[in-house]
């Protein structure tokens, strides 16, 4: 390969991309600067993974310098934290060299410069160091493209193992630095395409010793907003930003700009945005009670009501809120559940009356930093819905879309026994009378569980539907699964069956159909 044509550019962004993705957990455990709220492989990973998406929306017939420019803004507007924006300028300067199809080695001395460039108070030992060997390592090479790349990433390699001697932090922590290591990764995965090599594991050193991260960090706040504004007026921004707080990175050009600071108070961070132009997709972090969440990064909180639901949402990797049938949980409950998930949280109701409570403590989780999506979830087989389409590794506010698309498009019915008499939509119940409900409205009055079930099951199939998912209660009748499931196979078998066993009581069965 003698450039780097947009086949190329794509096939990076993607290895890149999911390189990170695996290293992430491994890259969060390093993390202690500048602040230790480890979330640094998570923040590289989104940053690529928006870059790879950017430039995978393109047609294929366009030329390089769209491509580069695409994955340029593609990074920009998806970086996120301190190490995240770092390595969006660094592509910023590979896209404006290499656009033209100059030389990589041209293209790494820019990117190097142009990430040391963005802050304000440059640190040795982190992923600049990284960067800036990688560059001047090739500078003088004589050699090809290919060994352009495999120079950059193995002094990249070399210069991350060097860190903790440059950085005090990183050596009393006994780790490499996480940026510097998500860079190595970058350029590894460059590297790769570059010379044709099948990508193999990128190793992300472990740490020998760790210490906690609360010596490392104190109170305060993580502030990061795109910012549209003229070039004359960021320098100033720079300035008021730079006598604020710490962490400053200010990367962009052409009238946008991401901004990260951390500053004691959030507020006055983003009126100066506001002061300098226009801020949104504006991101507040409280640093401090990122160290003592249970965890960081993205998750998922569920209300359930039955050992069995609990158990499946747990096993998807929720934090469950347990409830008896027929009440909701506590606040406080939801409230610790939201700050154990992480620092985004989706949340899952999965019962119209759990939302007030659940927005309720959302709305205490966000005062606190953490980003919280309360999802209109109105019964326990949306939630399982939401939950089968959860990706972590998505952005989140795509995370939230797909999951709540998901729920949306799976209908939800129970069948339980009447306790005492009522007007329905479909009649008088009795007590001992069993009820079909469909979407909250009781559809059907029955004798038996087995009938009612039946011919709910076909009411909402009538509408279409490819697969049906059954929670079975502790009430359930012995057997009433596979009964369903026969009677499915004879009149519907173009139609997948799930069925669980929820223990849930006071529903004998919970039905969804998608």
């Amino acid at each position: 390969m003698k450039i780097l044509d947009p086949p190329a550019v794509r096939r990076w962004a993607r290895l890149a991309a999911d390189a990170l993705g695996q290293a992430r957990t491994e890259i969060d455990a390093l993390n202690v600067f500048p602040v230790a709220d480890g979330d640094t492989g998570t923040n590289l990973h989104l940053t690529m993974l928006s870059a790879a998406e950017a430039v995978e929306s393109l047609p294929d017939d366009v030329d390089a310098a769209v491509v580069w420019q695409t994955l340029s803004y593609g990074a920009l507007v998806g970086a996120r934290g301190n190490s995240g924006v770092i390595v969006s300028q660094a592509l910023r300067g590979l896209a404006e060299v290499l656009k033209d199809g100059a030389d990589l080695r041209a293209g790494l001395l820019r990117a190097s410069v142009l990430a040391r460039e963005a802050v304000a108070r440059p640190v040795e030992g982190t992923v600049l160091s990284v960067l800036e060997s990688a560059a001047r390592a090739v500078q003088e090479l004589e050699g090809d493209l290919a060994e352009v790349a495999r120079q950059a990433a193995g002094e990249a390699r070399a210069a991350l193992r060097r860190t903790p001697e440059q950085l005090d932090v990183l050596a009393r922590s006994g780790v490499v630095d996480a940026g510097g290591a998500g860079a190595a990764i970058v350029l590894e995965t460059l590297a790769e395409v570059i010379c044709g090599d099948s990508a193999g594991h990128h190793e992300v050193p472990a740490p020998t010793h760790r210490v906690s991260p609360m010596t490392e960090v104190g109170a305060g706040y993580e502030v990061m907003y795109l910012l549209e504004a003229d070039d004359g007026a960021v320098a100033g921004l720079r300035e008021e930003l730079d006598a604020m707080g710490e962490s400053l990175v200010v990367i962009g050009g052409d009238g946008l700009w991401n901004v990260h600071v951390h500053v004691p108070e959030a507020g006055p961070a983003v009126e100066a945005g506001i002061r300098a132009g226009r801020p949104h997709r504006i991101r507040i972090t409280y640093l401090a009670e990122s160290t003592h969440r249970g965890g960081a990064g993205r998750g998922v909180v569920a209300v359930a009501a039955g050992d069995g639901i609990a158990a499946l949402f747990e096993e998807s990797g929720a934090v469950v809120v347990r409830r008896a049938p027929g009440t909701r949980p506590a606040l406080p409950a939801v409230l610790a559940a939201i700050r154990q998930a992480g620092s985004e949280v989706a949340v899952l109701p999965n019962d119209d009356g759990v939302r007030s409570v659940a927005a309720a403590a959302a709305q205490i989780a966000r005062e606190d930093g953490v980003t919280v999506s309360v999802l209109p979830t109105k019964a326990t087989v949306q939630g399982l819905a939401a939950l089968a389409v959860h990706d972590p590794l998505r952005r989140f506010d795509d995370d939230v879309v797909a999951m709540t698309d998901a729920a949306g498009h799976t209908r939800y019915g129970h069948v339980t026994v009447a306790d005492r008499a009522a007007f329905t939509s479909a009649g008088v119940c009795r007590p001992g009378d069993v009820l079909g409900m469909i979407d909250g409205d009781v559809a059907v009055i029955g004798d038996s569980v087995e009938g009612v079930a039946g011919v709910v099951v076909d009411r909402m199939l009538a509408g279409g539907g490819e697969l049906v998912t059954l929670v079975t209660g502790a009430q359930a009748p012995e057997g009433l699964a596979g009964r369903l499931e026969g009677r499915l196979g004879r009149t519907r078998p173009d139609v997948d069956l799930v069925v669980y066993d929820g223990e849930q009581g006071g529903y004998p069965l919970l039905i969804g159909v998608e």
